[in-house]
């Protein structure tokens, strides 16, 4: 058995073509391409198509069903995603299965022996699946990636006023004696309604971080990182915090190294 491979992420592409090797009898991986568009030129120039096509739904450059608009497919597909709903989508046209990432070698070997059964009982060489067009075109729709919308302002109680605070003013939230507070650039602090778990919920977790239980704070509040006992850290934030530097949870010491290095 033959087959192509398309798959963005290069140690997923290897593995997968690794364990098709090791399958008895072996795959044969003819080909890999990394993007719809990679994928098009591969299928164009196919002849004989393979014997399946592994197919990751979400590639770099947009969905893969792009490519049954785009070019015949004239061979079994068995998509492969890390996303549980686009599976049962791409199952519900017609693949010959689906494999959730990453990909289970047993469960790549049961999907390999159906399709060896769809091929025993049709006549040779297997068809296609039979994606439907008006399916296909909905389908589209729906995957396509919506984006989060958060929280871009709060409204705060001042004496009998009410004042709006944008998020590009929030230096960091903090709580102190069973209440949350807002720190703006301005040096300027409210009371907020919502807890900190609530506020980590509504904010952009690429802009906030929750340093420790007390503390949420925006990257450009961090004006200073010092190395502090056992492997802790301690911050330095503008406006400075009520209680001086801050003190990165143990717990949270590696996360938030990897999203100062994001």
């Amino acid at each position: 058995m033959t087959a192509f491979v398309v798959e963005d992420e290069p140690l997923a592409a290897r593995r997968l073509t690794d364990l098709l090797r090791r399958q008895q009898p072996p795959v044969q991986v003819l080909a890999t391409a990394d993007s719809v568009e990679a994928a098009v030129a591969l299928l164009q120039a196919a002849a004989p198509p393979p014997d399946v096509l592994f197919l990751d739904i979400h590639l770099a450059d947009g969905l893969s069903f792009e490519l049954f608009e785009r070019v015949p497919v004239r061979c079994p597909v068995i998509f492969t995603t890390a996303y549980d709903q686009y599976a049962l989508r791409a199952f519900k046209v017609n693949s010959i299965d689906y494999l959730l990432k990453p990909i289970d070698e047993d469960e790549l070997t049961a999907a390999l022996h159906k399709l060896r059964a769809v091929r025993a009982a049709a006549p040779a060489p297997a068809p296609a699946p039979a994606f439907d067009a008006a399916m296909l075109a909905q389908m589209l729709q729906q995957l396509q990636p919506q984006q989060h919308q958060y929280k871009k302002q709060f409204v705060v109680k001042v004496g009998e006023h009410l004042k709006v605070v944008p998020v590009e003013q929030v230096s960091y939230f903090f709580s102190l004696e069973k209440a949350t507070f807002v720190q703006t650039r301005e040096n300027r602090r409210f009371v907020l309604d919502q807890t900190l778990e609530q506020l980590e919920k509504l904010l952009d977790p690429q802009q906030f971080f929750r340093l420790n239980r007390a503390y949420l704070v925006h990257h450009d509040a961090i004006q200073d990182i010092i190395h502090y006992t056992n492997s802790r850290l301690k911050t330095v934030l503008q406006p400075a915090a009520p209680e001086g530097d801050v003190l990165v949870s143990r717990e949270r010491v590696n996360a938030f190294r990897q999203w100062l290095d994001r």
